[in-house]
């Protein structure tokens, strides 16, 4: 869902992935879920962090967690971080990554698509690299600027049945 003019959403851009049924979207194994952030909805296949609730992991280290969505969020923040801290090394060791708009989209595609296997190559075989070992320090603690999350819960599109989102409730 590449090449969007303009600015978009990106639950926006995961609606419309999920509704056309020619997107290669690869969509999750039935006892799987993709992580997503507190901005989309909880649908089946993608679970998100509770709303206006702890969520940091440096929020956790002042209090520990209390409630189950607190306990729900910290072990979501953690598991994020791990997933952060891997962009983190990628990012790291390709440095082009971060440079690619000036090549075409199917270039940027395939360069990224290029990065991830020498990347997991280098992981899976225990190979001493300088970039895992500065991100396996227990106190690095990576953080999403990104994420800007109005409270008004009704700018989250809603995509999705009623029923998926009632069992992600649930579960």
């Amino acid at each position: 869902m590449t090449g969007w003019e303009g600015i978009s959403h990106d639950s926006r851009i995961l609606s419309e992935a999920l509704a056309n049924p020619h997107a290669p979207f690869p969509f999750s194994p039935p006892d799987k879920y993709y992580l997503c952030d507190a901005a989309y909805a909880n649908i089946r296949g993608f679970m998100a962090s509770y709303r206006n609730v702890r969520y940091w992991l440096g929020d956790f280290c002042r209090r520990h967690a209390l409630t189950n969505k607190e306990k729900f969020n910290h072990a979501y923040a953690k598991i994020l971080n791990v997933i952060e801290r891997d962009f983190g090394v990628l990012k790291a060791r390709f440095p082009i990554s971060k440079r690619m708009t000036p090549f075409l989209l199917v270039t940027q595609r395939n360069i990224t698509l290029a990065c991830f296997p020498l990347h997991n190559f280098i992981r899976r075989e225990g190979l001493h690299d300088e970039y895992f070992a500065q991100y396996d320090e227990p106190n690095v603690v990576v953080r999403n600027k990104n994420v800007g999350v109005d409270d008004d819960e009704d700018e989250i599109p809603t995509h999705g049945t009623a029923a998926d989102r009632e069992y992600m409730t649930l579960l």
